[in-house]
């Protein structure tokens, strides 16, 4: 039983009769769920996952204070705390968990400040073009079981797809990246006779693929722990997971193996465009993924986006 099959088991016999029964009045502006950060919240936890921040348990998320007030509040807090104490053979926990509060009673807006950096969601500009990827996933990601009032699950839907202006940005610079470390500098490095600095160069093409690919696929890319296993559930990405992976293996000074991470490269780079062209992201030719990266640029409408930086967007 993995961690979100663990949590629905102890809502469904415990936390929703303990709603029904004790929380009856203001039920119609709860909504209780499973999501945030951890393996568990992605369907990715195993034994060794149990280490640490692993115990039976759900979220209850409520509005302000201005619907339901802190007396009625705390009482829910206080009965989430009665509930059993083992569930599936896995205790809950004595002590609060590495990071905060993962479950237990939660106002929406303190877990999406915490989340986004908004209580409701709305982000600015400069939000969308510098919050990470694994943050935007942290609050879309896991399983909503009910939500009576739908706040929540409005603003959860409204963070699931970041603007298209902001997807091409990001998209545009890590286009260069991938040209700048794997199409330019990897075979510059080895000529140079740096070895570790063209290993460095493929981590950074690695990188930049994997957030371009989750970006042709409209996905938010995990924290990089998981980032490969979802990757590899992308369509059409099993064949380039592999080659991303070698990539990150073998020996550069062995020539016949620095000759195949190029070849690695190229095949990489010629599935992204293949994949640019076929959903009308770039009018570019040939197979220099600079020219392309600035061609999905000047497909950004919004002038003050198209404008900045191409690599504003990228991140660590």
């Amino acid at each position: 039983m993995n961690g979100l099959e663990l949590a629905k088991g102890y809502f469904g016999e415990f936390g929703k009769p303990m709603l029904e029964s004790e929380f009856a009045d203001i039920l119609p502006f709860l909504a209780a769920g499973f999501v945030g950060s951890g393996s568990e919240h992605y369907g990715y936890d195993d034994e060794i996952s149990r280490d640490h921040d692993f115990e039976p348990g759900f979220c209850i998320f409520l509005p302000g204070e201005d619907v339901i007030d802190r007396r009625r509040a705390f009482q829910l807090e206080r009965a989430y705390a009665g509930l059993p104490k083992e569930y599936g053979g896995v205790r809950r926990q004595l002590l609060a968990p590495v990071g905060g509060n993962r479950n237990g009673v939660i106002r929406t807006g303190e877990f999406y400040q915490k989340a986004v950096g908004s209580e409701n969601g709305e982000l600015t500009l400069m939000q969308w073009l510098r919050i990470p990827d694994h943050a935007l996933e942290e609050a879309v990601n896991g399983e909503v079981f009910f939500d009576n009032y739908g706040e929540f699950s409005g603003i959860r839907k409204a963070l699931s797809h970041m603007p298209e202006d902001i997807r091409k940005k990001r998209l545009a610079g890590n286009l260069l990246i991938m040209a700048q470390s794997g199409q330019y500098n990897f075979t510059r490095c080895l000529k140079h006779g740096e070895p570790e600095a063209a290993q460095l160069a493929c981590v950074e093409f690695v990188k930049a693929a994997m957030k371009t690919w989750f970006l042709l696929c409209g996905r938010y890319m995990p924290y990089y722990k998981w980032a490969f296993r979802a990757l590899r559930e992308l369509p059409g990405a099993e064949a380039l997971s592999e080659k991303l992976s070698y990539l990150l293996s073998g020996d550069n000074r062995e020539e016949k193996t620095a000759e195949k991470k190029a070849a690695a490269i190229e095949e990489v780079s010629s599935e992204v465009i293949a994949q640019l062209k076929e959903k009308g992201l770039t009018t570019a030719s040939g197979d220099d993924l600079e020219q392309h990266a600035y061609s999905v640029n000047e497909k950004i409408a919004d002038g003050a986006v198209r404008n900045m930086n191409i690599l504003i967007a990228v991140g660590d």
